[in-house]
């Protein structure tokens, strides 16, 4: 249940249905409130207390859902995009006023999913052209915003780079790079160029793009 190794396959939105209404939200949150650890709990034990809150909604909703505390900055998991929840030791509080919170990091865990699906359809080269067969243009410009597009959603705090490498490789894996080829894209071009708490310069960016066209590019 790390929200860092989850793979496209397992995040895919179309993979994975998800809706809720209002009634369906009201009744998930009464789910969750009786799961939830006492604030005291939740500060002896950060790592392991919302666990049964994690598990019920991966279980309901599958693995993807676990990414719904994945905060921006040194929350409970480095380096995500989640506005909603800062961390077990700030978030938790009572039943009544959690539990809400947990629905809405789940809510917007799933439109940020959503929101890429859509930016990589629109970015995807065309489909009678992928890996080497592709102008290396389209890759190069995808990588530009979607590093752009997650340094700005994880506002690039600690450890927001482990994100947009897992990004750039999902967008790989949309477009049929297989998995492990896409880890190898993905920490080639990046290279350690990128840092905690700093957003990179056009230059840098420009970099990272250019080395991770090529690299597509030869792949057959």
């Amino acid at each position: 249940m790390w929200a860092h190794t989850l793979t496209w396959t397992e995040v895919d939105p179309s993979r994975h249905p998800f809706e809720l209404d209002q009634d369906a939200t009201k009744a998930l949150t009464d789910l969750v409130s009786v799961l939830l650890p006492s604030p005291k709990v939740a500060e002896e034990d950060r790592l392991r207390s919302l666990e049964p809150v994690t598990r019920f909604l991966v279980d309901r909703y599958g693995r993807w859902a676990c990414g719904w505390n994945w905060s921006v900055g040194e929350g409970d998991t480095d380096g995500g995009v989640i506005g909603t929840w800062c961390c077990t030791s700030h978030s938790v509080t009572t039943a009544d006023e959690t539990a809400p919170l947990v629905v809405a990091g789940l809510l917007e865990w799933r439109d940020w999913l959503e929101d890429l699906t859509e930016r990589f359809a629109t970015l995807a080269p065309p489909s009678h052209s992928t890996g080497a067969t592709a102008d290396p243009w389209h890759w190069e410009r995808a990588c530009t915003r979607l590093v752009t597009v997650v340094a700005d959603r994880t506002q690039a705090e600690s450890g927001w780079y482990g994100h947009c490498e897992q990004v750039l490789g999902w967008f790989l894996a949309y477009n049929g790079i297989e998995e492990e080829r896409a880890s190898e894209i993905t920490e080639g071009a990046i290279g350690g160029r990128f840092g905690s708490w700093i957003a990179p310069d056009a230059t840098v960016v420009d970099a990272v793009s250019s080395q991770f066209a090529r690299a597509v590019g030869r792949t057959g």
